[in-house]
């Protein structure tokens, strides 16, 4: 025979001062491990957001990011000709060879320096990378000291808007334009001329990446076998996306690996607080206890109701908590450990997978809090417990 749930809900609301610590202590935990777990989504979401599936971008082997690449001229006039490569309305083919460096630019909130990215690109970048929408004013004008800026560094960078300028190697270049790209890393950046800007970076006329558009995304495989194959080439050819989105496994790692971190040690913190508040409550139950067991009621179903009970508090701190973080959701920041050695900025993503770990957490905090208590006050004797005051 069960013991009705009603039974469990009435002494909640009796006891509502010792199983509200239980809840708060759980629901804190959910809130912080819901948090961190919402900052390595958005920051791997920003970065997997940037490109197109059906670009390829061609880097240099062994390196761990377009600034430590480099693409030779002669070489990239050998790729972009490739049958594979589509071609645009004019004919031309559809490549964007790029220049990358970082300059240092102070933040907003305190005045330090931080890394920003700055991209020389040729006009049609626009074309080939896709989901770049210039917002406020216009595209820089090529041959013009101009740049266009990400709409996420207008907030963070001081200096970075409609109007301002940015300053390289003594050279000022006037911000024409705000362009956003659908939330990805490419609205962390600052572009400009290829010619122009690229001149001052003293180069070469290479580039430290390139990427083509594909006439079909399931030719990159072959694309890259073809650009190893040739013994003068140290280059290699990857999906757009997917090398940008691979950008974010060390950083998004730390951050899950921080996640878990802090809720292992704040868990067990709540789980013997689940502990200590079941135990009180089978200690001030005693006698309720024994009056159950002399009605019929197993040790199994005395069991599983006090267990009932404790995942019930626990669904109920899962609640709370995901409801804490949840006001974090689009809460904009960035970091600058990066392999660009840049600063991204992205939105804390708080996604329905992250609340359903949350609450599954939450949940098993319910269950290790409450068994052993619950195991003490099914197996109590039935005289001992009804002669308890």
């Amino acid at each position: 025979m069960a013991v009705p749930i009603s039974y469990n809900i009435r002494n909640v609301r009796q006891r509502w001062q010792v199983t509200l610590l239980a809840i708060v202590g759980i629901a804190m935990v959910v809130a912080v491990f819901t948090v961190i777990m919402s900052m390595s989504e958005g920051f791997r979401l920003a970065l997997r957001a940037t490109g197109r599936d059906d670009n390829a971008i061609i880097v240099q082997r062994g390196s761990a990011s377009e600034l430590t690449s480099g693409v030779p001229l002669d070489q990239r006039n050998q790729i972009i000709v490739d049958d594979r490569v589509a071609r645009g309305a004019d004919g031309q083919p559809l490549a964007s060879w790029d220049w990358v460096i970082v300059i240092s630019a102070p933040k907003v909130t305190d005045g330090q320096p931080t890394n920003v990215t700055f991209r020389a690109v040729p006009p049609r970048a626009y074309e080939v990378r896709g989901g770049i929408e210039v917002v406020e004013g216009r595209k820089y004008t090529p041959g013009l000291d101009e740049v266009i800026v990400g709409r996420r560094l207008t907030d963070r960078i001081q200096g970075m808007h409609l109007g301002g300028t940015v300053k390289y190697q003594k050279k000022e270049f006037k911000i024409v334009g705000i362009f956003t790209n659908d939330g990805g890393a490419f609205e962390s950046e600052i572009w400009g001329d290829y010619d122009v800007i690229g001149a001052l970076f003293q180069r070469g006329p290479g580039s430290n990446s390139l990427v083509v558009r594909m006439k079909d995304p399931q030719d990159i495989p072959a694309l890259d076998r073809w650009i190893r194959d040739q013994p003068q080439m140290q280059l290699q050819a990857l999906s757009e996306r997917k090398y940008y989105a691979d950008q974010a496994g060390p950083t998004a790692g730390a951050l899950k690996g921080l996640a878990s971190l802090v809720a292992i040690i704040m868990g067990i913190g709540a789980v013997f607080g689940a502990m200590n508040t079941m135990y009180a409550i089978v200690a001030a139950r005693t006698r309720e206890i024994g009056t159950l067991r002399a009605l019929g009621f197993s040790r199994t179903s005395i069991l599983l109701s006090f267990m009932m009970e404790s995942v019930f508090l626990a669904v109920i701190a899962g609640v709370l908590g995901c409801l804490l973080a949840f006001p974090m959701n689009g809460f904009s920041t960035g970091t600058g450990q990066t392999q660009s050695f840049s600063e991204i900025a992205f939105a804390f993503q708080i996604t329905p997978p992250i609340l359903t770990i949350g609450m599954l957490f939450a949940v098993v905090m319910g269950v290790v809090g409450g068994l052993l208590p619950a195991w003490r006050g099914a197996r109590m004797p039935i005289t001992t417990a009804l002669r308890e005051a």
